[in-house]
């Protein structure tokens, strides 16, 4: 029985996600970033390196609760990747802020994605870009 094209489409796709995500715990999570999951390096990546960013933003952000949240908050700021301070203007708004240890594991991720976009287009021409 032959597979439907939504189906062979899903399945493409999902492999697809599994094999970047894959191919991104291996050039990411190195010997200086042992200690954090490609889960915690997201969590970085939605921080940011802007200004700080509520824990209620991050969390809408990843689409998770901030109960969901704060677990990985607390490990990745007993890490050292991250602090939290509240807000001197509303003192039940948790701000956070990534360490100079969190914005190197931030742009050692970008730099990953920056060499994955580039490896994937280097070949192409003008026209298969579009």
């Amino acid at each position: 029985m032959e597979k439907s094209n939504n189906r062979v489409l899903n399945e493409l796709l999902v492999n697809l996600f599994h094999n970047v995500m894959d191919a991104e715990a291996k050039a990411v999570i190195t010997e200086e970033f042992k200690d954090i999951t490609n889960n915690d390096i997201h969590i970085l990546e939605a921080i940011g390196i802007e200004e700080p960013k509520s824990m209620s933003r991050i969390a809408g952000e990843l689409h998770v609760t901030v109960g969901t949240l704060t677990t990985n908050m607390n490990s990745l700021e007993r890490k050292g990747y991250l602090t939290r301070n509240r807000s001197t203007r509303d003192k039940r708004v948790v701000l956070v802020t990534l360490t100079e240890k969190g914005r190197k594991a931030f742009f050692h991720h970008r730099d990953f994605h920056r060499k994955m976009i580039h490896t994937i287009i280097r070949d192409l021409d003008e026209e298969e870009m579009k």
